[in-house]
């Protein structure tokens, strides 16, 4: 962690008294340069990284209980107009990571942001099983519980993780009103090639945090996230408590499912590519695409932005630009909360 004084932690320390400030004061006419400027309050670093209520971004908060199971899926709710952008987070993330691109997508379209097995609130049997067909499968017991045989129109959302299994769910034909895909950062080529660092990568990150706000301030000076204000929406829903360590751990024990993480990738760029749906990729560097996006892109069987001076979670660092290529999305392939809407002709209600 840097430990460096920066100019905040400057601006606290109390400031030395000149020679002549120590002198008797005489009578003398107020010179120009002789008051000091307001110096607002030092913020301290545990205010910096406090954490933030998510009911500035989200409306609601709700339990999902699948039937015939113990399994309880925790879901945010945003917005009450438009089609559903169901949003699906990374390995490690939550539902919040989308908190702030939900306030601002809201305006448009409904925001649904679950937090996957094993992650943020949800409570499972098997917290460990993150089969991509087992997450699949709760994407869709989620959804069927939710709106039943009459859904509104689905734009599934998914980043890194999360994006792998709005492919596989896609694939499966088992979401009716499915009208759109975004994937956000998440390419088969280079994801498969980096499984092999992946242990490492988990066991390198800091594992203990005293605090909330420690594993905040962690988060963006050496963690994964840039952005202050979502990394204290989002941070805290990816620890919990551990009694016996005294201390903040990581929520989700990602490096206990590593028999999962090649089915995670395996074939996603062919299952991506034959999803006749509109299908937008966002990444955040032209160099992750693989041989068969490459040729598919080419081909214009999909959109793909390049979104610039952000890390791997795009949604987090850049929510405003995230939230507008969402809506741009909808916007562009005409989904209303129906289904695409077609110009002209009155879609049967």
């Amino acid at each position: 962690m840097d430990s460096s004084p920066n100019a905040s932690d400057l601006s606290s320390l109390p400031e030395e008294s000149s020679e002549e400030e120590q002198q008797p004061k005489r009578s003398t006419a107020p010179s120009a340069f002789s008051s000091k400027p307001h110096r607002p309050p030092v913020q301290a670093s545990s205010q910096k990284y406090s954490p933030l209520d998510w009911l500035a971004y989200f409306d609601e908060e709700e339990d999902i209980q699948i039937p015939d199971s113990n399994d309880v899926f925790h879901i945010y709710k945003a917005g009450s107009n438009g089609p559903v952008a169901f949003c699906l987070h990374g390995g490690g993330y939550s539902g919040l990571s989308f908190a702030l691109a939900a306030g601002k997508i809201k305006e448009k379209a409904r925001v649904v942001a679950m937090d996957l097995r094993g992650h943020g609130k949800s409570s499972t049997e098997n917290e460990l099983d993150l089969s991509i067909e087992t997450l699949c499968n709760d994407v869709i017991a989620v959804l069927k519980t939710m709106y039943g045989d009459s859904p509104p129109a689905i734009v599934l959302v998914g980043h890194s993780m999360g994006g792998s299994v709005a492919v596989h769910v896609a694939a499966k034909k088992a979401v009716s009103s499915l009208c759109g895909m975004i994937v956000v950062d998440v390419v088969e080529g280079t994801a498969m090639s980096s499984l092999v660092h992946m242990q490492k990568i988990l066991s390198n990150r800091m594992q203990y945090f005293s605090t909330i706000e420690k594993a905040i301030e962690w988060s963006v000076k050496g963690g994964s996230l840039r952005n202050i204000e979502s990394a204290r929406v989002s941070i805290p829903s990816t620890l919990k408590y551990d009694d016996s360590k005294k201390c903040y751990v990581h929520r989700a024990r990602l490096e206990k499912t590593e028999e999962f993480w090649r089915g995670w990738y395996e074939g996603i760029s062919e299952k991506f590519l034959a999803c006749p749906a509109p299908k937008l990729l966002l990444l955040a560097g032209t160099d992750r695409l693989d041989r068969a996006l490459t040729i598919g892109q080419m081909q214009g069987k999909f959109q793909m932005v390049v979104v610039r001076h952000t890390g791997h979670a795009i949604q987090e660092d850049v929510p405003d630009e995230f939230a507008t290529l969402v809506v741009n999305f909808i916007s562009r392939n005409q989904i209303g909360s129906r289904g695409i809407e077609i110009p002209g002709i009155r879609r049967a209600s």
